[in-house]
């Protein structure tokens, strides 16, 4: 079964406006002929006369008056759905998925959806939890359009990895220890500890940091949650390694923060698909970007 044009029903509904298939024809910028070859398929296509002349006028039947007001609707709902596709390619409106760790959903993503709110308020970024792994792999599938992922990371397929920060890991101490000015594997490998669970890169970093001192030490607890890693820093039940974010409010004046020896540093990336970008999209990218790499 055919299924009805748009162009056939804006040209009924234009026959009905005007009451003249010239009249409509001139207002389509159609030729007559082309304007009747409209009405014979839609009627050819309904099996009724659409039309009557009376007078010298043209008049919708009873069956053609039912098909221009529900052609009206058609036309204005296709009318309304381009407005909105050409508004999100424009960029004044739109949806964006984001993926993204704990850490830079808590301190560092707040700064960029506060400057997008203010200069894109019609752009609605929907954040996903998860670790780079999965943000990346969401990426390549197209279940996500943008990415802050630790870095490095191997190439993927289709994909554009850039660096956007690097922020220095500390060692987070409870305040009433006595601890060294500078902290190192063999001082703190001693002390109880508090760290990132397995499945994080942050996880791998302070591993190998330890490591490459000839140190492997077991936490008493690994989590996957920054903020909750500094609470039970601050009730004392043992140190952590985190990194820095200049954006990050004070810490609890329960903690004391000691740089490490050797330094550590924690580096971050933006990742999207490769080839064309939303605009949406990428005015995130934009305002992401704005944040000063540390």
């Amino acid at each position: 079964m055919r299924e009805i044009s748009l162009d056939r029903l804006r040209t009924l509904v234009a026959i009905a406006d005007r009451g003249s298939f010239a009249d409509a024809a001139r207002a389509l910028h159609l030729a007559p002929p082309t304007v009747s070859l409209h009405i014979a398929e839609l009627e050819a296509r309904i099996g009724a006369p659409l039309l009557s002349r009376k007078r010298g006028q043209v008049r919708p039947s009873a069956i053609g008056e039912v098909l221009v007001e529900r052609a009206r609707r058609l036309l204005a709902d296709a009318e309304r759905a381009l407005d909105d596709i050409q508004r999100q390619v424009q960029g004044l409106e739109g949806r964006v998925r984001l993926g993204a760790s704990t850490g830079a959903i808590a301190h560092l993503l707040p700064q960029a959806l506060e400057g997008l709110r203010q200069h894109h308020p019609a752009i609605d970024i929907q954040v996903a939890v998860l670790t780079s792994h999965e943000t990346l792999s969401r990426l390549a599938d197209g279940t996500l359009d943008v990415g802050l992922v630790a870095l490095p990371q191997p190439p993927v397929a289709g994909l554009v990895i850039k660096p956007w920060r690097r922020d220095p890991v500390m060692a987070f101490l409870p305040a009433h220890w006595e601890c060294p000015a500078r902290v190192t594997p063999e001082w703190l490998a001693a002390q109880p500890l508090i760290l990132n669970d397995a499945t994080t890169r942050l996880s791998r970093l302070t591993t190998e940091w330890f490591a490459t001192a000839g140190y492997h030490p077991a936490p008493r607890i690994q989590l996957n949650y920054n903020d909750a890693i500094k609470s039970l820093v601050a009730a004392g039940y043992g140190a952590s390694l985190l990194p820095l974010e200049e954006t990050a409010p004070s810490p609890d004046k329960r903690i004391v923060m000691r740089p490490l020896r050797p330094a550590l540093w924690r580096r971050l990336g933006i990742a999207h698909r490769a080839g064309y970008v939303e605009r949406s999209t990428q005015h995130v990218l934009d305002m992401l970007r704005d944040l000063r790499l540390a």
